[in-house]
């Protein structure tokens, strides 16, 4: 069965269960946006809410349909599109969530806004290259996320005798050590699929470098999995188990974090979106929290976005909406405002960085290094290559699965 139909079959119950429609009364003969998102906790819905005012303040009405997960979001959109009902904009990720859609011919391209903004050659690669099918770009990219920081509680660091941030992963290692003697939970972690697979990516950048990343998910080489440097990666994975505390099954992200928040804990593996709420507790980067993006001056810096879609429709006021809202969301004012909220990078290389966060202005400057980028394990792979890794990597994680059982289904997986 094609994917965007399976999508398609389980997004009913989601939407039934997840979504929730809010617009202001809108003005008479505002183009009215009716948009999909996933940004449900208090970070992300004060993120999208920039989005929301700016749309406002140049006319438009804001729909606002939030369904909490991120696969449950695509779902509902997906079904929305097939069955001829499309919002006039859908949140996915810049990766290939949405090839199918694109092949089906069931989107607006953008190439106007794309060659306005210079989209050939100011977008990193890793986006650039997952919006842009056949020569022809279908979604607006809001930002760059980060997915494999390390974040840090400088206070449970302090309790713990941790004199300075750790520089590798068994520097890493050591401070966990510590954090746990100190009676602090070492590694807040939610303990779903998705979470488990950000602690492998940062682990498999971290200790296996960029040539194995590239070599296990953009090349999927057979030799690669199976060799000793990447078995190594997936033993120090395993060993970060032993540092996370009993309450993690099933834990949410944003709960995790409030464990640093709360500084009941020392240190969070997660995106950049861990900022949102710590600027929600009103926490400063740099003073209550530390932040490392990787070990070393050639760690790799892991890329993927948030970007909308827009899908197409028959009427011609959802076309008027949706070319108000993708020149709204490319506005540096807009991104600017945005990304400082949500705590990720501008898209844009313009966009003013006096006003971001210490941990975002070092992340611009690690981003100007091109030599270091790489994507998101989704930028190269399929969302059933993708879903299947996740599959073994969090039973790897969860049971006393062998390594080399794991290198072997991991392989298997990929060839999907």
């Amino acid at each position: 069965m094609h994917r965007a139909h399976k999508l398609a079959l389980a997004a009913a119950l989601a939407l039934g269960a997840c979504a929730t429609a809010h617009a202001a009364a809108p003005t008479a003969g505002a183009p009215r946006a009716e948009v999909i998102h996933w940004w449900t906790s208090g970070g992300e819905s004060a993120a999208v809410k920039t989005i929301a005012d700016a749309y406002r303040a140049a006319g438009g009405a804001w729909v606002d349909t939030a369904v909490a997960g991120n696969e449950q979001a695509r779902a509902v959109a997906v079904n929305r599109i097939v069955g001829g009902n499309p919002p006039a904009a859908a949140q996915f990720n810049a990766s290939m969530q949405f090839l199918d859609i694109v092949e089906q011919g069931m989107l607006n391209n953008v190439d106007d806004i794309a060659a306005r903004e210079r989209w050939d050659s100011t977008l990193p690669a890793p986006i650039r290259d997952v919006i842009k099918v056949k020569g022809h770009y279908y979604a607006v990219p809001l930002n760059v996320h980060m997915p494999t920081w390390i974040w840090y509680s400088k206070a449970a660091f302090a309790k713990a005798g941790i004199a300075r941030e750790p520089a590798s992963m068994d520097e890493l290692f050591a401070a966990l050590d510590k954090l746990k003697a100190a009676g602090l939970i070492p590694l807040a972690h939610g303990g779903q699929s998705w979470q488990e697979n950000i602690v492998f990516m940062a682990v498999l950048a971290n200790v296996g470098g960029k040539d194995l990343y590239l070599s296990v998910f953009r090349e999927r080489d057979p030799r690669a999995i199976a060799s000793e440097p990447f078995k190594q990666v997936l033993v120090a994975f395993k060993r970060l188990k032993s540092y996370v505390d009993p309450g993690s099954p099933g834990r949410n992200w944003n709960d995790a974090s409030a464990l640093l928040v709360n500084n009941k804990a020392g240190v969070q593996i997660m995106g950049d979106w861990v900022k949102g709420e710590f600027n929600a507790a009103r926490l400063t980067a740099g003073k209550e929290y530390g932040c490392i993006t990787g070990f070393g001056p050639k760690a790799p810096f892991l890329i993927q976005g948030d970007a909308f879609i827009f899908p197409k429709s028959a009427s011609a006021d959802t076309l008027k909406a949706q070319k108000l809202l993708a020149s709204v969301m490319t506005a540096p004012a807009t991104l600017a405002a945005f990304n400082r909220v949500k705590g990720s990078l501008p898209v844009r290389t313009d966009v003013d960085a006096s006003t971001l966060d210490a941990c975002t202005q070092a992340a611009m400057t690690v981003m100007k290094d091109r030599t270091r980028h790489v994507g998101n394990g989704e930028v190269y792979l399929t969302p059933d290559q993708n879903g299947a890794l996740v599959d073994v990597l969090t039973a790897y994680w969860n049971t006393a699965m062998p390594v080399e059982k794991a290198q072997k289904n991991i392989a298997a997986a990929l060839k999907r």
